[in-house]
């Protein structure tokens, strides 16, 4: 997930498997930022995903919008939900 988007999931209420998720995940630097590598079930990465969307509300700078649709995108690649 993008650091934008673990960044705001870090300051989020979280239930305990989404937060064990967070805080077992493995920071990758990119340029300028860095992605969070989560390994979970894709049901918890898609409530990750609900969690985060304010992030593509009309008070979100761009860069948040664009971190959301990246980790959509990444997490609608993992299958439909079970």
């Amino acid at each position: 997930m993008p650091g934008r988007v673990a960044y705001f999931l870090r300051t989020a209420e979280l239930d305990d498997a989404e937060r064990a998720a967070l805080d077992e995940g493995q920071a990758v630097r990119r340029g300028t930022g860095y992605t969070l590598r989560v390994t979970t079930v894709p049901a918890v990465h898609r409530q990750l995903l609900d969690r985060c969307q304010v992030l593509d509300g009309v008070g979100a700078i761009p860069a948040q919008r664009k971190a959301r649709r990246e980790y959509e995108n990444r997490v609608s690649t993992l299958g439909a939900p079970a």
